[in-house]
């Protein structure tokens, strides 16, 4: 598991270009779109962590937390978007049931490429489960 983990941050970091972190709001998309193919080529699936953005390339690992509640997942980014020029990033379904805001529609959040986040703070071994297990909802 941990090969799996480094394997994809080092993915990610070839993917991405710098650690920018990102803050503005996050929406979410599901059962319209659930089955469809996306930018990437891959068919949407709302029941994995799964993302759209302008900002990151497709492929890159990101971790969005809600700064409103504190929650995070991990997501990749398989599409382009957010329609809306004011939100930062679609999230499937699942990512926002994660961060809890389903029933909201929209959140504050923060955005950065997983590989920022590894370097930016220590990350104790509970956190290395919880992301092992985002990783593998988005495959």
């Amino acid at each position: 598991m941990k090969v799996l983990v480094f394997l994809l941050m080092v993915f990610s970091l070839v993917l991405a270009e710098e650690c920018k972190v990102y803050e503005g709001y996050a929406s979410w998309y599901g059962k319209r779109f659930h089955g469809r193919k996306t930018s990437s080529g891959e068919i949407f699936n709302k029941y994995k962590y799964t993302a759209a953005s302008r900002d990151f390339p497709l492929g890159t690992y990101l971790l969005v937390k809600n700064l409103d509640n504190g929650e995070e997942v991990v997501v990749i980014v398989t599409d382009r978007g957010p329609a809306k020029k004011s939100r930062i990033i679609d999230l499937s379904k699942a990512a926002a049931e994660k961060l809890g805001f389903v029933r909201q529609g929209v959140a504050k959040v923060q955005v950065m490429p997983l590989y920022c986040a590894t370097q930016e703070e220590e990350i104790g071994e509970e956190d290395h489960e919880e992301i092992i297990k985002d990783l593998l909802n988005t495959l």
